[in-house]
């Protein structure tokens, strides 16, 4: 029997129930090992859910993209500059005319997930790094603060009247 990483409705519902549960309301779902060169994974994310915005950077030039396909739901993306100036918003939406998006090396974004339960698919270089993985831009307050509380619901207030 061949060796399969189904992405179903049953996963989707699994993870979510974990991301929930879960202080920061999401959870990824890795499909990747850690050592892998190309990390592939689920993120889902719940309303609420903050998510400091940071770049990606790598040591070979080209691979610090990111790319991101809504599976189910919506998120809202945000590109700034390195100073924290909003450059653009886009909404990738499951049922959307733009369901994914491939962000450039160096690019610092923020996800807001619009609707609960909402399951990306996300593909980015490897392998996994966790002290070198995101460069955060510093202004911005950091996670499980009530200031990022506070954050996140500026953002999520952009796309509230936005029908893309």
């Amino acid at each position: 029997m061949a060796d399969l990483k189904r992405l179903d409705q049953s996963l989707f519902n699994q993870v979510a129930e974990q991301s929930r549960q879960r202080d920061r309301l999401r959870c990824n779902h890795n499909l990747h090992q850690d050592k892998d060169v190309v990390q592939r994974f689920l993120n889902v994310l719940q309303p609420g859910t903050y998510v400091r915005p940071h770049r990606h950077c790598r040591e070979q030039q080209g691979s610090g993209f990111e790319c991101f396909l809504v599976l189910q739901g919506a998120i809202g993306l945000l590109v700034l500059n390195e100073d924290g100036v909003l450059l653009e918003t886009e909404i990738l939406r499951a049922a959307g005319p733009v369901k994914g998006i491939e962000l450039a090396e160096n690019q610092f974004h923020t996800l807001v997930a619009l609707e609960p339960d909402s399951v990306i698919f996300e593909l980015k270089q490897g392998p996994y790094q966790p002290t070198h993985d995101k460069d955060f831009i510093a202004s911005f307050p950091q996670e499980g603060t009530p200031e990022a509380c506070q954050q996140e619901l500026h953002w999520r207030a952009f796309f509230q009247n936005d029908v893309r």
